[in-house]
């Protein structure tokens, strides 16, 4: 890529982490950066290596540094939650509207955290609640 290029999108990936005056990263440094970093690097390098890389550096390139991190906790695709909201909705139809929100909430939970509810050992739960809500007194 041209230097007037890269210089343009890091521009406007400046102008997209900017938020009223706080900038995540300045632009004529990250493209001043990115030219020098790019010697270090090749064209198969993936980000996590790139990251790599960069740990190793002695923070040579901050808004390099910063601009994969964010690059990397950004989400591919919403299929997550998508599916949350697809299982919240298959138990509101199923319950219809008779039901708290606590309780929504908590079916909620259990069906979209289901590979966790599924390692429970409900025989202790269920004798853990039993003890706690024993209304037994003993007179002895």
């Amino acid at each position: 890529m041209r230097e007037d290029e890269l210089f343009k999108h890091c521009q406007d990936l400046k102008m997209t982490l900017t938020d009223n005056e706080s900038r995540d990263i300045e632009a004529a440094d990250l493209c001043n950066e990115l030219i020098i970093f790019r010697t270090m690097v090749n064209e198969n390098t993936t980000a996590l290596q790139a990251l790599e890389i960069l740990k190793t550096s002695c923070s040579s390139f901050p808004n390099i540094n910063i601009a994969l991190r964010i690059l990397l906790t950004i989400p591919v695709a919403s299929a997550g939650a998508e599916r949350a909201f697809s299982k919240l909705k298959i138990i509101k139809n199923y319950l219809r509207s008779t039901i708290s929100q606590d309780r929504l909430s908590g079916l909620a939970t259990l069906s979209i955290e289901n590979e966790l509810a599924e390692t429970l050992d409900y025989s202790q739960l269920i004798d853990q609640f039993a003890h706690q809500k024993a209304r037994k007194k003993n007179f002895i």
